[in-house]
């Protein structure tokens, strides 16, 4: 049975972000581009680059946020990467805020859209396993009602409500980034001790860094609400610049027009530039890796436990040898809130199992589908979890269709609910048009 939230608000917190003329815009962030800024910081140090690489790379790092303890509660020192047990948690915080971003983001409408700390639209959770052999990438869905728990301000200097009814991108407007890893350990049970806020302006650079991402589309993909607009056929497209970007931002062109089917779109490029990274070359690339590293840490504001370069190079190390069919991209299991048709709340027993193979630092094996806006051609049959609605897709481009399947995680992997979507890595999946 599905636990609801109590259905009372103690405090709504303070809520400047402003949403008016273009609610259908929604941010993405380089979430990935963080794990490609440590793999390409450690890469660079050891790839020939050179020492005036890794020192403009390091330099460029921003001053951390302080991911101020829950009031109460002892701020803790920075832990040692290679000291934790338990696997290694880093959250991270897309924002659709504009502010300072420039260029096309400095008009009218853009800064009406979202202004100083913005929503966390797009949130996910990197947990890297304690041998190093297997990682999650858990996307939590913008229009979760949870249960968010009082928070510090930003500045450490008071306390935000909580709510016991609330939307989860309300997280980093009400209280930072503190607030969004905060209301995350609440939902997991997991600590998190390194966070980061990203914003949206880096993505064109990262994918023009890479020298494109080929994404696979089932069908052709039309969205006349992203900046630019898209319009793309079926088959492999490459993605460079602000055409990517509005590839992981669009909502009404992909799946079922819904953020869950937005998540699994985002899946399907995140899998393509993991692909790209480790086995396209961009590793091989000293002036890629270099460009890549500089374009991922110009959009990412991390926690002050995340800015030290020897903690970055730290976290790429326990990555670099985990292997595509070891990264596992899920979203956190939801179902639809009884209360509004419009948003979700979690799946309880679903999201249980989700939890605990964080917690016990387990490695997943996927038995559900590859979400509501994504296919795997490959796949010969693909569960579709109860509370998916999106229509079957026409056949996948078959330039896709000779790849062999992904292997197995491990074979002491612990296989999640059916109603868990996602993919790994190594799956080249297709993304399936909103039409």
């Amino acid at each position: 049975m599905t636990d609801l939230p109590r259905r009372h608000q103690r405090a709504r917190g303070p809520l400047p972000v402003r949403h008016g003329q273009l609610r259908r815009r929604r941010a993405v962030g380089t979430v990935f581009g963080l794990l490609a800024a440590v793999m390409a910081v450690v890469l660079v140090s050891v790839g020939g680059v050179g020492a005036y690489a890794v020192w403009d790379v390091a330099r460029s790092v921003k001053t951390g946020v302080k991911l101020v303890s829950a009031p109460g509660h002892t701020q803790q020192a920075i832990p040692d990467v290679a000291a934790m047990e338990g696997g290694i948690n880093v959250l991270l915080a897309g924002t659709d805020s504009r502010t300072g971003l420039g260029g096309i983001y400095e008009s009218a409408d853009e800064q009406d859209a979202s202004t100083g700390e913005g929503n966390n639209d797009v949130t996910m959770l990197l947990h890297i396993a304690q041998d190093h052999k297997s990682m999650m990438v858990v996307s939590f869905p913008r229009d979760l009602m949870i249960s968010i728990p009082d928070c510090p301000t930003p500045k450490g200097d008071g306390t935000v409500d909580g709510s016991d009814y609330a939307q989860f991108n309300t997280a980093l407007s009400r209280g930072g980034l503190a607030c969004v890893v905060l209301t995350v350990e609440k939902m997991t049970g997991l600590t998190i001790p390194f966070g980061a806020v990203i914003n949206f302006a880096g993505v064109s650079q990262m994918s023009t860094a890479v020298g494109g991402v080929t994404v696979c589309l089932a069908t052709p993909v039309y969205d006349e609400y992203t900046t630019p607009a898209l319009d793309l056929p079926a088959g492999n497209n490459e993605l460079v610049g602000d055409e990517a970007l509005s590839f992981l931002r669009s909502r009404h062109g992909v799946g079922d027009g819904s953020d869950l089917g937005r998540i699994s779109n985002q899946q399907v490029f995140l899998s393509a530039l993991a692909r790209k990274i480790v086995s396209g070359g961009v590793l091989s690339n000293p002036v890629q890796l270099y460009s890549l590293a500089k374009a991922a840490v110009g959009s990412v504001t991390p926690s002050e436990s995340l800015s030290n370069p020897t903690t970055l190079v730290q976290i790429a190390l326990a990555v670099k040898d985990t292997g595509l069919e070891n990264m596992v991209f899920v979203q956190y299991p939801t179902v639809a809130d009884p209360d509004n048709k419009e948003r979700v709340v979690p799946a309880s027993s679903a999201a249980k199992a989700l939890n605990e193979a964080l917690v016990n630092d387990v490695a997943v094996k996927l038995t559900g589908s590859t979400g509501r806006a994504a296919e795997d051609p490959n796949a010969t049959a693909s569960p579709t979890p109860t509370d998916t609605t999106a229509p079957d897709a026409p056949a996948a481009p078959t330039t896709d269709a000779a790849a062999p399947p992904a292997p197995d995680p491990s074979p002491t992997a612990v296989e999640l609910p059916s109603t868990i979507t996602g993919q790994t890595a190594a799956q080249q999946t297709c993304t399936k048009g909103n039409k």
